[in-house]
Formats: C-alpha cells, structure tokens, sequence
C-alpha cells in the first residue's frame, strides 16, 4: 500500500473513532460515577483546585495513587468547563489511539494490518465506554501505546530523538499506572541491542522517563520523608492478592496501620510474607485463581450495569448490553490466537507479545479483573490485524507443529479461563442483578 493511501485511510480511521465516541458521549444513558470513578473526582475536580491545595504537589496529599490521572481531571475541570470538559478530553485522546496504534501496525506487520488494528481500536466498544468514565486507563492506554509507538521508531533509525520521545511518554504513563514502570528496563534492553547506536538510544529513553518520573519520587520524600518511587498502592494489591485472608480483612488490618507510609510498609512485608508462604506451588495456584479473572467474559460497563449506575435496566436490554461488549472481545480471542497461528517471531513481535505476557504475569502475581487487561488489548488487535492479512496468503503462512501445538496451548488456557465467567454469565451477570462477587473500590488516601 502506498504511502499517501495508508495515510488516508488512517486518518479516516481516526475520525470515525473520534465521532463513535463523541457520539457516545452524547447518548449514553444518564448515570454518574460510581466506585473508584467517586475517588478519581474526588481527588481531581474536588480537592486538587481547592485553596488548600491549588494544584501544588508540595499541599496534594495523594500518594496512594499515581498523580498523572487526578492532575488532568482538576486541570480539564477546573480550567475548561467542569467535568463534562474532561471527557471531551477524554474522547478526544482516546481517539489518538487509533492513529497510534496505525503506525505501530504498519511498523511492525505492514500497512494492511495497521489499519486493521487501527479499525479495531476506533469501534472496540469497551474503548468507546472508558474514554466517557472517570477511569485511568481512559489516559494511561494512550500514552503507554504512544510511548510504544516511538520505541518501535526509535528502533527502525540511529536517533536518540525518537527514543527520547518514548521514554518521556513513558514516564507521563508510569505516573498514570504504575504497572509501566517495571517494563521500562525490558524496553530499554530491548532498544540497546539495536545496531549502530543501540545503548545510545536506550540512555536517552532511560534518561527522558527519568527526568519525568523522578520530581514526583522527590516529591514523595518532602512530603511524606521515604522513598516512594510513584505510589504505595502496588503494596495493598500484592498482600490481598496472595494472602489467604478475605478482602475485607485486608482492609481492616490495613486500617489499623497509623501512617500512609506505615501502611505502605506493612502491606509491602505481608505481601512477601504472603507470597513466601504459598511457596513451592504458588504459580500454579495463582494462574489457576487470577487468570479466569483476567480474561474473564465481563467488562467494567457490564459492572456499571449491574452497580445500578444506569438505573432499572430490564433484562433484555442488559443482555444486549452483554452482547455489544462481549461479543467483540471473544471475537478478538478467536482472531489473536488464529494470528499466533502464522505471525513471523521477529524482534518487534517478540517485544510484543513479551509485553502481553508481563501484563498478564504481573496481574497473576497480584490479583485479575477485567479492567486489567485493558493496556494489554493492543497486542491482541495487532496481532489479530496481522493474522487476517497472512491468512489472505496461505503460500505465506509459516505454520509448523511446534506453532500450531503452542496456538492450542493459548487456546485452551483461554477457554479454561472464560468458562468459569460464562457459566455465570448464563446466569445473572448480565440482566442487571447486583452480584457480590463484583469488586469493591480498594481503600485510598483520604482526601
């Protein structure tokens, strides 16, 4: 595909992203936020422009969270017309990622795949849904592509600038969600092993993500005297997601800490502690508990439904909710693990899918949802978007027992992990009753 074409119907892509989500913002159902989406509010359109507090770092007395999400909702809301401003931002950043994720494809599996992953990010319903909510991953997903995005150039030419730009879009997503940050040393490895100039372009992504995530460390240590790199919230979810006691003892015993820090620490120790404990067989137990959960049949729109956020849905419209959201994302499974079937392990793909299987370990280590996976969902349309272009070609198609036995093996740890979820789908996840397996908001700072 010539260039000039690819860039067309990219940019026709990206519009249409941007009108299904605006068009969503304007018909969406009324309803509010709810859970978490209260904090993120809260701690950004409340506190944050307070007298008290004016936007200072030094007067912000949040640490349980990354700081990047409650700055962009106080400054949209604050500055620019209340919250209704912050999803106009919302949707539209969360439309460049259909771009992004176009030039990434075309980088790595060619043209004709980087505009399907592209077409896939425009119209994935979950996406539409979270660029309208008070959720992080509205922005984190955004900059961690785009920060992947300039990686992928940064690897094709002997410049540090792209690198720069990389690790500076980084940093802005490791102070968005913290899960970024232990992927930065695995991407900057990565980029050092690239002929001529690689440790140069791996210094200067290290360096840019550096000088962007390190005043907020200081910041730490003068407010709150410790070293605390981003957030102490990683310490909570590895102690709840290995100990054997209830969420709801975790939280008591969590409380009963005096001191962020002290609580920090103390969830840190009885994390490990925990963690020791399940020792020898602990993997296996938790990829048998986190990962019907991370891959689950469920979406956070499907648990706005249930939460009653939209008020009394009647059954058939919360399965046909069920159905627009769900529907698409067991397709996308089907379409990943075709496109594993004949993707070319090259050093892009291998980043790639090293990426996917971090994500997923790193929630397996602590604990799954569905709202997790959602970073993690462009390797799936790219993958997929490569798939259905090498599947046009089956004189291309570079299949062997080895591929095919590790496609099943993929395949069937996906179908081992959506049926616990889709037997209860067939029950009452999905017509608007409360469920009490849901999630409840995680314990914060208070404001």
């Amino acid at each position: 595909m010539s260039d000039p074409a690819f860039k067309r119907r990219l940019l026709a892509l990206s519009l249409a992203g941007l009108l299904v989500r605006a068009a969503f913002l304007f018909l969406e159902p009324a309803t509010g936020p709810v859970a978490d989406e209260r904090m993120w509010v809260v701690w950004g359109a409340d506190v944050l422009p307070s007298p008290g507090v004016a936007f200072s770092p030094l007067r912000f007395r949040l640490i349980f969270h990354p700081p990047f999400y409650p700055y962009f909702v106080g400054v949209f809301s604050a500055f620019f017309g209340g919250l209704p401003a912050v999803k106009v931002a919302q949707v539209v950043l969360g439309a460049l990622l259909v771009p992004v994720l176009g030039l990434l494809g075309r980088r790595v599996f060619g043209g004709k795949a980087g505009l399907l992953a592209a077409a896939f990010a425009a119209f994935y319903p979950e996406l539409v849904w979270f660029s309208v909510h008070f959720w992080v991953e509205a922005v984190f997903v955004v900059l961690l592509w785009s920060a992947f995005e300039r990686l992928f150039a940064a690897d094709e030419r002997p410049s540090w600038r792209p690198a720069a730009a990389s690790g500076a879009l980084f940093g802005l997503s490791v102070l968005a969600r913290e899960t970024a940050l232990y992927f930065l040393p695995v991407a900057a490895f990565w980029l050092f092993w690239r002929r001529p100039h690689g440790a140069r372009r791996a210094l200067a992504l290290l360096l840019a993500a550096f000088l962007v995530v390190v005043p907020w460390t200081i910041r730490n240590a003068l407010v709150y005297g410790a070293f605390v790199p981003v957030s102490t919230a990683g310490s909570l979810n590895l102690w709840q997601g290995n100990t054997r006691l209830s969420r709801q003892e975790v939280y008591e015993e969590y409380w009963a800490v005096r001191g962020r820090i002290e609580k920090y620490r103390y969830a840190r120790n009885k994390g490990i502690e925990a963690v020791l404990e399940r020792q020898p067989g602990w993997l296996l137990e938790k990829l048998r508990d986190e990962m019907p959960m991370f891959w689950e049949a469920d979406s956070q729109p499907l648990v706005h439904i249930r939460r009653g956020a939209y008020g009394d849905v009647g059954p058939a419209r919360a399965r046909l909710a069920a159905a627009v959201v769900l529907l698409p994302y067991l397709g996308l499974l089907v379409l990943f693990v075709a496109g594993l079937l004949v993707l070319p392990l090259t050093r892009a793909s291998g980043l790639l899918l090293g990426f996917l299987a971090y994500y997923n370990l790193l929630h397996v280590a602590t604990h799954g949802y569905a709202r997790y996976r959602l970073p993690a969902l462009p390797v799936l349309f790219l993958v997929a978007g490569a798939g259905l272009q090498l599947w046009r070609h089956p004189s291309r198609l570079p299949m062997t027992q080895r591929r095919l036995l590790a496609g099943s093996a993929v395949a069937l740890a996906l179908v081992l992990s959506l049926l616990p979820s889709l037997r209860l789908l067939a029950d009452h996840r999905a017509v608007g009753r409360p469920d009490p397996s849901d999630r409840v908001a995680e314990p914060t700072d208070e404001p």
